[in-house]
């Protein structure tokens, strides 16, 4: 892939990447386990309140830990007046005069009772000016509207090696990387924190905080990156619901573009990226050729609230095929990092994404209410889609 298309993918999205969550660490209400062949449940006040705090783990050598809090009280609302989600970024600020290597994440949500997830996003030195500037856009330090990520320009431009760092939902516990590595936080960085905020059983204030696990910058720690898969999405109206006026895909595309400017042009650039049409489908995927050689220690996925199932593959239709993350039915809340045994990857290996939607999910979804089915394409709002796969990578050639 050409170093201009790279560029041009501006992919605006929500994951978590860095901290590692183990299966049973989600012990909140509705797990991917207990919605198998079912529908997504609403997470209420009463759910979220009720789960127990996530456990701290053991310090290891020459780590320690630091508080991250909000600047202020925040009530959330949500943002056009209507719905029962409110997603909201804030600007927090480690005061690192030094390198560090971040080992690992926890959140302490400030009100349990609203607070249904959290997703840590690195703001690196040159970004803190924009990132400033975009925080000072709202009064009283209480940040800024935000959904498919940070908001901030270019956010995620580069597919090969991505800036997240972490995903918290409740009952989670803390989070650490494997023995031996870790993710580069330089000095002078920022984190932003997005909050998803829940509005089903009314709002209340919030102050909530993240803790972050480090270690000195001069240690000899592997460092951690992210590989991106997107994939194209081109979901077709049902036959039934298929009379609204952005269930024509022209008018769809116009509707991303007129909301989101040159980064609504993401899903054309994947078709580039991908090699694939655009044609009408509930299902996508895209293959990608490895460019250097890598080992993979975790994997992700990342859809948004119409998607149902995911999967990644390695070297697939080849003798040496296996499958290293399925998702069997999606759950928009639950998309931390999970750990799996080492996979090396060389030059010229593939990996394959592909993710399932479907438009059924509107009928049962409180953030869809009175909203009608539309052609959707790739896209950063609520009522857009993703398709991303995600590897949690060393590069060999900094082992």
């Amino acid at each position: 892939m050409s170093r201009r298309l790279a560029l041009g993918l501006a992919l605006v999205l929500a994951l978590a990447l860095t901290g590692c969550v183990r299966e049973g660490d989600d012990r909140r209400s509705g797990s991917p386990t207990s919605l198998l062949n079912t529908q997504p449940p609403e997470v209420v006040a009463s759910q979220l309140a009720a789960t127990e705090p996530g456990k701290h783990l053991p310090l290891r050598a020459g780590e320690r830990r630091m508080t991250l809090t909000m600047p202020s009280a925040y009530t959330p609302s949500a943002p056009t007046g209507t719905g029962t989600d409110d997603y909201r970024c804030f600007l927090l600020d480690p005061h690192l005069k030094k390198d560090v290597w971040l080992t690992g994440s926890n959140v302490l949500p400030g009100n349990p009772a609203v607070v249904h997830h959290v997703i840590l996003f690195r703001v690196p030195p040159e970004k803190v000016a924009e990132a400033e500037a975009k925080d000072a856009e709202s009064p009283d330090d209480q940040g800024w509207t935000c959904f498919g990520g940070t908001g901030l320009a270019g956010d995620f431009s580069n597919i090969d090696d991505a800036s997240w760092l972490a995903a918290w939902a409740p009952g989670g516990d803390e989070t650490k990387v494997q023995d031996g590595y870790g993710v580069r936080l330089d000095a002078g960085s920022r984190i932003v924190m997005q909050v998803h905020y829940n509005l089903l059983k009314g709002s209340a204030p919030d102050v909530s905080s993240t803790e972050l696990r480090w270690t000195n910058g001069k240690r000899d720690l592997t460092p951690l990156h992210t590989y991106l898969m997107p994939a194209p999405v081109e979901m077709p109206c049902r036959p039934d619901h298929d009379d609204g006026p952005l269930c024509d895909r022209d008018a769809a595309v116009a509707d991303v573009m007129s909301r989101f400017g040159s980064a609504g042009n993401t899903n054309s650039l994947l078709h580039l990226l991908c090699g694939t049409e655009a044609k009408p489908s509930n299902t996508t995927s895209c293959t990608r050729t490895v460019g250097r050689g890598m080992t993979v220690i975790g994997v992700a996925g990342h859809m948004h609230l119409l998607g149902r199932s995911i999967r990644i593959e390695v070297d697939p239709d080849t003798p040496d095929a296996r499958t290293i993350l399925d998702i069997p039915v999606w759950n928009f809340d639950n998309q931390g990092t999970k750990p799996i045994q080492p996979v090396h990857l060389d030059p010229f290996d593939t990996v394959r994404v592909t993710c399932h939607h479907v438009q059924w999910l509107r009928d049962v979804l409180p953030a869809f209410q009175g909203i009608p089915d539309k052609y959707v394409i790739w896209g950063e709002g609520t009522t857009d889609e993703m398709c991303l796969g995600m590897l949690q990578v060393a590069f060999d050639d900094e082992s």
